[in-house]
C-alpha cells in the first residue's frame, strides 16, 4: 500500500510544483538547522539536506508555510495530522533535530532565529492548574493503564539498576530507591504532593509501614487511587485528598517525610516560593524531603507544541531555579542524583507498549491523537538521550537536622 508521501508524488496527488519561494523557504529553514543529518522532501520531489536515508516528507504547500513560521511549535500539529511524514526511525530524526536546533540557536546566523520564538506558556495559577492537569491526566485511566507499568501505574521515571529489568521491576526499584533516600521507618507519617494514581503511596504504606496523606487535583486519579487503596486493604493507612498542594495546611499536622514525584514540572518557577512555604509548615524539625522532577541544565521554556497540545503549563526547572524552593526557608540540600538515562529507558518501555496497542488508540480517539502521542513519547525519549532534558532527585532537610547518615551505603543494600 502506498504511503501518503507516495500518493502525494503521484500525478493525481500533486499539490503543484514547488515555487521559487517554496524552495527558498526550505533552503533557508534547513540552513538554520546545520548538519541536521536528514533530507527534507517536498510534495513535488524537491530535496534539501543530507542523503542519509532518513527523510522528512512535507506533503503540501500550506504545511511548508506553516512549518517555517516555527518548526518547534508547528511540526507536531502537522505530523499529527499526517501532513508531514518521517521515513525512518522517529527517535533518531528527533535526536538529530534537537542537536541541529541547538547548533543553529547557538550560531544565531539566520533570520529565522528572530522569528522562531517560544509561545507564552499556560499559567500555573491555582485556577489554571485544574484545567492544565485535567487536559493531560484525565484522558481516561484505561488509556494510561495500557502502557504504564501494571503494578503501580507510575507515570514517572523508573530506575534500572540491573540490565534487562522489566518495567514493573524498575518502577518498584524506583519507589524503593526513594524510600531508602528518605529512610522511611514503620509508624512515620508521609505527605505526598501530586500522587498520580496512588501507587507510590500504597507502596510506602505496604512495604515500609508508614501512614501516607497524598494530594492531587486530578479527579480521575483520586477516584482510581481511593478504590485501589480500599481493594488492597490500605484505606486505613493511606488517604487521598483532591486538592492543590498550595492548600496543604498546618492543620493537617506535620510529617516525617515530604515527597513529590513528578509534580514540580507543573508548578511553575513563579510558585516555587509558595511550595517552599508549604513544605516549611508541614515538615517536622527532624524530617527529610525529596523532589523528583524532570529538569533542564539551564532555564528555558518547554517545547511549544508539547506545552500547547500535550502538557499545558509544563515548565521543567534547572537546579538553579529549584533553589527558590529551598534557600528562602534555609533547607539544606543533602543529595542530588540525575537519572536522565533511566528516563530514556523508561520511555522506550512505554513506547513499545503504546505502539503495541496503537490500533486501539486510533479506533477510540482518532488517528491524529494516536500520532500525536507517539510523537510525544518519541520526542521525550530523544530529549533525554540528547541531554535536552534531565531527571533530578533532590533530597533535603532542615538546616539544623543532624540526624543524617554518614554515607550513602543505605541506598545500595
Amino acid at each position: 500500500m502506498a504511503s501518503q508521501a507516495d500518493r502525494a508524488l503521484q500525478p493525481g496527488g500533486r499539490a503543484g510544483s514547488a515555487s521559487g519561494l517554496d524552495r527558498w523557504l526550505l533552503r533557508t529553514m534547513m540552513a538554520a538547522l546545520p548538519r541536521a543529518g536528514y533530507e527534507v522532501v517536498l510534495w513535488d520531489g524537491t530535496r534539501v539536506g543530507d542523503p542519509t536515508g532518513l527523510r522528512v516528507h512535507i506533503l503540501d504547500r500550506a504545511a511548508l508555510r506553516q512549518l517555517v513560521r516555527n518548526p518547534s511549535l508547528h511540526f507536531g500539529d502537522l505530523y499529527s495530522a499526517g501532513r508531514i511524514e518521517v521515513e525512518g526511525d522517529l527517535v533518531t530524526f528527533l535526536e538529530r533535530t534537537y542537536a541541529a536546533l541547538e547548533a543553529g540557536r547557538s550560531a544565531n546566523d539566520s533570520v529565522w532565529w528572530r522569528v522562531w520564538v517560544s509561545p507564552t506558556p499556560h499559567s500555573s495559577s491555582l485556577a489554571a492548574a485544574y484545567d492544565n492537569i485535567h487536559r493531560h491526566y484525565d484522558l481516561g485511566n484505561e488509556f494510561y493503564a495500557a502502557w504504564l507499568d501494571r503494578d503501580a501505574m507510575q507515570y514517572t521515571c523508573a530506575y534500572f539498576p540491573e540490565p534487562g529489568m522489566t518495567l514493573e521491576a524498575a518502577q518498584r526499584a524506583k519507589m524503593d530507591h526513594v524510600c531508602r533516600k528518605l529512610r522511611l521507618r514503620p509508624g512515620q507519617r508521609v505527605f505526598e504532593a501530586g500522587c498520580g494514581w496512588g501507587g507510590f503511596a500504597l507502596h510506602m504504606a505496604r512495604e515500609y509501614g508508614v501512614e501516607v496523606r497524598a494530594w492531587n487535583i486530578s479527579r480521575e486519579q483520586i477516584r482510581y487511587a481511593t478504590e485501589r487503596a480500599r481493594k488492597d486493604g490500605l484505606a486505613g493507612r493511606v488517604s487521598y485528598i483532591e486538592d492543590d498542594y498550595r492548600n496543604m495546611r498546618a492543620t493537617d499536622g506535620q510529617c516525617d517525610a515530604f515527597v513529590s514525584i513528578g509534580m514540580l514540572e507543573h508548578v511553575g518557577p513563579e510558585n516555587y516560593g509558595a511550595l517552599g512555604a508549604v513544605i516549611d509548615r508541614c515538615l517536622a524539625p527532624h524530617g527529610t524531603g525529596l523532589i523528583h522532577t524532570i529538569g533542564r541544565n539551564r532555564p528555558e521554556p518547554m517545547n511549544g507544541w508539547i506545552e500547547r497540545r500535550i502538557f499545558p503549563g509544563a515548565q521543567p526547572p534547572s537546579l538553579g531555579q529549584m533553589m527558590a524552593i529551598f534557600e528562602p526557608r534555609a533547607f539544606s540540600v543533602l543529595d542530588v542524583e540525575n537519572l536522565r538515562l533511566h528516563y530514556a529507558e523508561t520511555l522506550r518501555h512505554w513506547t513499545a507498549r503504546y505502539l503495541a496497542g496503537i490500533d486501539e488508540v486510533r479506533a477510540a480517539r482518532g488517528a491524529d491523537f494516536a500520532r500525536a502521542w507517539h510523537l510525544y513519547l518519541a520526542g521525550a525519549t530523544a530529549a533525554f538521550t540528547t541531554g535536552t532534558m534531565q531527571l533530578f532527585q533532590v533530597l533535603f532537610a532542615r538546616g539544623r537536622n543532624n540526624d543524617l547518615p554518614a554515607t550513602r551505603r543505605h541506598l545500595y543494600p
